[in-house]
């Protein structure tokens, strides 16, 4: 290592280190670091932090989905999973980005057609110059942002399962990462019209989840529910999941992912002040998500003299999703409050879809799209910068947009190559109807010899 790179490596160190040992300074009294190189490796380093934890909630939906689906329809779930992460990646790279961030106006609703590339930041930041607050490495930042579209098109996976079939669903998470995304995140995220208006939206409550949720519900209403799901007379037939234990261990994961999702959220790392920031995140996220969990355990205990462990489940996702909207400003008795509504909002929602004969086997619609849009309207009450207004009319021209592109894609899916498993594709599962490998041969028709 050549002499000037083991000096600014130890640095570093030494900075990070007297960081840690200096006393507690309040989060209106930053203290900066003083050197622009320094806060950058900080900057990239929560970028990076927070990407990978991000990029393990797929691995949160997969075992969530794995457990709250039947045995025969396991491997489907964790073969859509793998490959819409992957697919999130590419198109990302491909359209996303760009049309996201590069080029958009003030007042603009879109960025620009082209492929993304690194060099241009990293070449300045090579030559010795940070900007202000000291920036961070171009692909710390691409690479956050891509595993945020892929966490979108995990919620459409989990709702629409045991009937959607494979490739058609694949076709729509091209679309969906590639433009639909990318063209509504770029109101807010990308500097465009909403953020310059007023709209805010720290992580993701809308831009994220509620996409993700809007896409569920226009593709539960075009697919239609389960076989056997809902009878003539009102019946609803209850179809438990493969393991409990799966679906516990995916939201755990996905629990933990969301200390990056939020935390990294902040966008830099390079000051005591943005530490602290950051520090307060990851409480209030927690705080949220136990408020849900008790919540939604203490409501179905009222209403069904049980609890029941999927709610409990769900509440803790319902208290995240309500908190991500605004994580930072609330206190933690706010945020508390925050997510025990979102996890009361969940208990409450799944019946109504059920009434409405809208099928979602994992529960991602009143999650993702209900508590994404609580919490959205939740921002004001901690937030004074936010209108109750604006963030309507966020909420709003998010949701519009994205019931309009994603109904007209699965309604041009499914008049063109069809979207749906066949009745007896559906009894048999769609792990030997399309994957043609059990995720738990031993426990089927008793082929297995050994």
């Amino acid at each position: 290592m050549r002499a000037s790179n083991l000096l600014k490596v130890t640095g570093a160190s030494v900075a990070a280190i007297a960081l840690m040992a200096a006393p507690a300074f309040a989060a209106d009294e930053p203290f900066a670091l003083g050197d622009d190189e320094t806060s950058y490796i900080f900057n990239t380093l929560l970028f990076l932090i927070g990407g990978f934890l991000v990029m393990f909630m797929a691995a949160g939906f997969a075992m969530l989905e794995a457990g709250l689906v039947r045995s025969k329809n396991v491997a489907m779930q964790c073969t859509k999973n793998i490959a819409l992460y992957s697919i999130a990646g590419i198109m990302y790279y491909l359209v996303g980005y760009n049309l996201m961030y590069m080029g958009v106006d003030a007042d603009g609703f879109i960025g620009t057609l082209s492929l993304w590339t690194p060099e241009a930041g990293d070449a300045d930041a090579l030559a010795g110059s940070f900007g202000d607050g000291g920036g961070y490495a171009a692909s710390s930042d691409w690479f956050f942002q891509m595993v945020f579209v892929a966490a979108t098109a995990s919620i459409v996976s989990g709702a629409l399962a045991e009937r959607l079939k494979l490739w058609p669903f694949l076709i729509f998470v091209v679309v969906l990462t590639a433009v639909i995304y990318p063209i509504q995140g770029s109101w807010t995220w990308g500097a465009g019209w909403l953020s310059d208006a007023g709209f805010s939206d720290f992580a993701g409550s809308s831009i994220v989840h509620s996409v993700g949720g809007w896409a569920a519900l226009t593709g539960a209403i075009v697919l239609g529910a389960r076989y056997g799901k809902y009878g003539e007379n009102g019946q609803i037939t209850v179809m438990p999941g493969s393991s409990i234990p799966l679906a516990t261990l995916g939201t755990f994961i996905l629990w933990l992912g969301w200390f990056g999702f939020n935390g990294a959220s902040q966008l830099a790392l390079g000051s005591a002040g943005n530490a602290i920031d950051v520090s307060n995140i990851f409480i209030n996220t927690n705080m949220a998500a136990a408020a849900g969990v008790v919540a939604a355990m203490v409501l179905t205990q009222l209403l069904y003299s049980k609890v029941d462990v999927t709610m409990a489940l769900n509440g803790a996702l319902a208290g995240l999703v309500s908190i991500t909207a605004e994580p930072l400003t609330p206190s933690l008795g706010m945020a508390a409050m925050i997510g025990g509504i979102g996890g009361a909002i969940v208990v409450l929602a799944v019946p109504m879809l059920d009434k409405l004969k809208i099928d979602d086997v994992v529960g991602a619609i009143p999650v993702h799209l209900f508590c994404g849009i609580w919490g959205t309207m939740a921002v004001p009450l901690t937030n004074s910068g936010a209108t109750f207004y604006m963030q309507g009319v966020g909420v709003a021209s998010i949701g519009a947009f994205v019931v309009i592109t994603t109904f007209a894609l699965w309604l041009a899916l499914r008049f063109t190559i069809g979207i749906r498993a066949t009745v007896e594709e559906e009894i048999m599962g769609l792990d030997k109807a399309e994957i043609g490998l059990e995720a738990y041969p031993e426990f089927g028709n008793g082929s297995q010899k050994f």
